[in-house]
C-alpha cells in the first residue's frame, strides 16, 4: 500500500450526522474509490437498510469493497464509514434476520457492518501509521490525507459503536468491542480504555471466536494488563503457536544456516 498523494477534504464531522444527511450532503461522484469514483455508492448504501436480508447481504459487497479494497483507505472511505456508523441503530439492521433453520434470530448485517468498521479502523491504527512512517521516512500522514481523515473521524464512529457494547446478543457486543479497540486510540477517546478493559474481561470469561479473543488479549497487554489468569487452554495454545511462528520468521531473517540443497 502506498499513500495517496492528494489533498482532499472528505467530510468527517466531529458528531455523527443522520445517515440521510450524510447520503444527501456528500458529493460521491467527486470521491475516489478502488475502482473509479463513488458515483454508484449511494444506491448501494441505501440497500444496506433494505427490509430484505438478502438484499442487504448483496449490498454489503457493493457498498464496502470499493472503499477498502486491499486494506487501503480511499477518499470515499470516510463518508461510507460515517454512513455505516449512522445506520447501526436503523430498525432494519437492529431487528436481525430470521433464521428459519433453528427458529432463532441473529444479526448478520449488524455484525458485518461492525466487522467492517473494525477492520478499517485497524487498517488506520497507530501501528499502521508507525509502519508507514518507517517505510516512507516520516511524513506518512501528511501525504495520506485519506487515512488521516479516517483517524479524525474515529470519535464520531465510536459514538455509534459504544451503545452496542451492552447489546443482548453476545456476537454483537463482542464484535462491537473488537471494533471499539482501535477507535479509542484517538486522543479524545483514550479515557474509555478502562471501560473497554472491563468488557474485554467479560468476553474472555465466556466463549468467543479465536479472532475476538486474540484482539482483546492483545489490547489488554498493550494497555498494561496481566492477561495470564484470563487465558484458557485455547489461548495458551494459540499464544505458543504464534510464538513459534515468530521464532521461525526470525530464524529465516538471517538467511540459511546451511547451504541450501541446490
Amino acid at each position: 500500500m502506498t499513500p495517496r498523494r492528494r489533498r482532499t477534504e472528505p467530510p468527517h464531522p466531529a458528531e455523527l450526522l443522520p445517515f440521510q444527511t450524510l447520503l444527501d450532503s456528500t458529493d460521491w461522484a467527486s470521491l475516489a474509490t478502488a475502482c473509479g469514483t463513488g458515483e454508484a455508492l449511494p444506491a448501494a448504501l441505501i440497500l444496506l437498510t433494505d427490509p430484505d436480508p438478502a438484499v442487504r447481504k448483496s449490498a454489503l459487497h457493493d457498498a464496502l469493497e470499493p472503499v477498502t479494497h486491499q486494506n487501503s483507505i480511499y477518499e470515499a472511505t470516510v463518508p461510507v464509514a460515517l454512513y455505516v456508523a449512522a445506520i447501526l441503530n436503523h430498525p432494519a439492521v437492529t431487528a436481525g434476520d430470521d433464521n428459519r433453520d433453528d427458529e432463532t434470530r441473529n444479526h448478520p448485517t449488524l455484525v458485518q457492518l461492525l466487522d467492517w468498521l473494525g477492520d478499517t479502523a485497524y487498517d488506520a491504527d497507530d501501528e499502521c501509521v508507525a509502519t508507514g512512517e518507517r517505510l516512507f521516512d516520516g511524513g506518512f500522514l501528511d501525504e495520506y490525507d485519506e487515512m488521516r481523515a479516517f483517524r479524525d473521524a474515529r470519535p464520531a464512529i465510536y459514538s455509534a459503536v459504544h451503545p452496542l457494547l451492552g447489546h443482548d446478543d453476545a456476537d454483537v457486543r463482542h464484535t462491537a468491542l473488537v471494533t471499539a479497540i482501535p477507535l479509542i486510540e484517538h486522543p479524545l477517546l483514550t479515557r474509555y480504555q478502562a471501560d473497554l478493559a472491563h468488557h474485554a474481561r467479560l468476553l474472555l470469561a465466556g466463549s468467543a471466536p479465536r479472532r475476538h479473543r486474540d484482539r482483546v488479549l492483545d489490547a489488554l497487554k498493550a494497555w498494561g494488563h496481566d492477561t495470564i489468569e484470563l487465558e484458557n487452554a485455547s489461548d495458551i495454545a494459540a499464544r505458543e503457536h504464534y510464538a513459534r511462528l515468530r521464532a521461525g520468521r526470525a530464524s529465516w531473517a538471517g538467511g540459511y544456516s546451511d547451504d541450501p540443497p541446490f
